[in-house]
């Protein structure tokens, strides 16, 4: 019996045109109905191409009618009216300079709508986590203006350079990291247009001998600017994590980066609502910005909520000092709470994605 799940299943076998990428884990498929013998799919595209829409319609309608029973299928193409995406001439294909950084499987970017919600100390927390679950991480710092990794993971050495003219992350955590803090003097600061962002994020991808990697965690500044449009078209995301704290304020500016992300068709992996709460001396919860507004989100989203992290001294004093509190006190309450995200992290990219 046909189900919405059967032909979603049948669709992953759909490649995106000169990509390994299917149009499923893309984003592509916004609607799925059965009835009976009848087969109804939509389609959304974000590039004007017609070749690519005529050739996506195509596979996809003989992956369809492969099905046992030979369904009777009708799949809809959208695309945009007279122009391509930004970014993009002529109905170019969006990911058409996009490449895979050699010897790394997932890359993931962390994004906040806004500033001053955590999102550094979740990076750098969550790529430790990752590391003590086993897997091997690297955190790459693309806040260009105002880098932190170096500062909260304890390391300030320049990277070296390899025989291959590569530059070679240094180490620190057991895990591999990269910031235009390394490269730059003490506190110079970095002014900049946007092209030297872009080649600048550019090299830190692919002239950085990354591998061999499980994850590469991509450090975003906050909102929606070059760094973040240069990292979708550069390289293939495998999803983005958002992070937020409760209150509205943080939460309404997060659905920004969550719809830039789904313009370039980068999957949402789930939001992390930093600094949830805090428990005073005397075993009082506090709420200091409100409750449940990055859950509330996640399910507005029809994403994953990945985990609240509560509001603790040990881990501002763990960024301050470059050690995180995963690595000093991993069984510690934020040290969990950082070890569950990563958890439910890993447990998401290994998922399904979602077709809508």
């Amino acid at each position: 019996m046909l189900t919405q799940d059967t032909i979603v299943t049948a669709l992953k076998a759909v490649k995106y045109p000169g990509y390994s990428r299917d149009i499923v884990s893309f984003g592509l498929i916004k609607d799925v109905t059965v009835d009976g013998s009848r087969v109804n799919v939509l389609l959304q595209l974000t590039s004007a191409n017609p070749q690519a829409a005529a050739q996506i319609k195509s596979d996809a309608e003989a992956v369809l009618r492969a099905l046992p029973g030979a369904p009777e299928v009708a799949v809809t193409v959208n695309q945009p009216v007279g122009a391509a995406p930004a970014g993009t001439t002529g109905g170019q294909n969006p990911w058409a300079n996009q490449h895979r950084v050699p010897g790394v499987k997932h890359v993931i970017a962390v994004a906040s709508g806004k500033g001053g919600v955590g999102k550094s100390t979740v990076s750098v927390n969550l790529a430790c986590a990752l590391q003590q679950l086993g897997e091997r991480v690297g955190l790459l710092d693309c806040d260009i203006y105002g880098p932190s990794i170096p500062l909260m993971m304890g390391l300030t050495q320049r990277p070296t350079v390899s025989e291959r003219e590569q530059l070679v992350p240094p180490v620190n955590h057991g895990v591999k990291l990269m910031s235009i803090g390394f490269l730059v003097e003490g506190d110079q600061p970095v002014i900049w247009r946007g092209p030297m962002i872009s080649k600048t994020i550019q090299q830190f991808l692919f002239a950085v001998e990354w591998a061999d990697l499980d994850y590469l965690l991509v450090d975003l500044p906050p909102g929606t600017g070059d760094a973040q449009l240069s990292l979708c078209q550069t390289v293939p995301l495998d999803g983005g994590v958002v992070v937020t704290t409760p209150q509205e304020a943080s939460v309404g500016v997060v659905r920004k980066g969550i719809a830039m992300f789904e313009k370039v068709n980068v999957p949402i992996l789930g939001i992390v609502e930093n600094m949830s709460y805090f428990t005073a001396p005397d075993g009082t919860r506090v709420e200091i910005f409100g409750n449940g507004g990055g859950r509330r989100e996640a399910e507005r989203q029809h994403t994953t909520f990945l985990g609240e992290v509560p509001i603790f001294t040990e881990i501002r004093e763990g960024g301050d000092r470059g050690v995180p509190v995963v690595v000093s006190a991993p069984r510690s309450q934020p040290g969990q709470a950082f070890l569950a995200v990563a958890e439910n992290l890993r447990r998401r990219i290994n998922q399904p994605p979602a077709s809508s």
